[in-house]
C-alpha cells in the first residue's frame, strides 16, 4: 500500500475501532446489569466472542502506525 492508503486506512480503522470498543464496554455494563436482576443466560457471551475482533484491530491499528513511522509518515 502507498502511505496515502495506509494512512486513509488508519483514520478509517481508528474511528471504527473507537466506536467499536465503546460499544463493547456499554455491552459488558449492560449484560453485569442484566446477570445481576434476571441471571445468566447466552445472550450474555456475545461481548466476551467480539472481544477478539477488538484486539485484533488495536493490533492491525499498532502495525499500520508502526509502518507509517518507519516511511517516516505521521497519521
Amino acid at each position: 500500500m502507498t502511505s496515502e492508503e495506509l494512512i486513509k486506512t488508519h483514520k478509517t480503522l481508528k474511528t471504527v475501532t473507537y466506536l467499536f470498543g465503546v460499544i463493547l464496554f456499554v455491552l459488558f455494563v449492560l449484560n453485569i446489569f442484566l446477570v445481576a436482576n434476571k441471571g445468566f443466560s447466552a445472550s450474555n457471551i456475545i461481548p466476551i466472542a467480539l472481544l477478539p475482533i477488538f484486539i485484533l484491530n488495536m493490533n492491525t491499528l499498532k502495525e499500520i502506525k508502526k509502518e507509517l513511522e518507519s516511511r517516516g509518515q505521521q497519521s
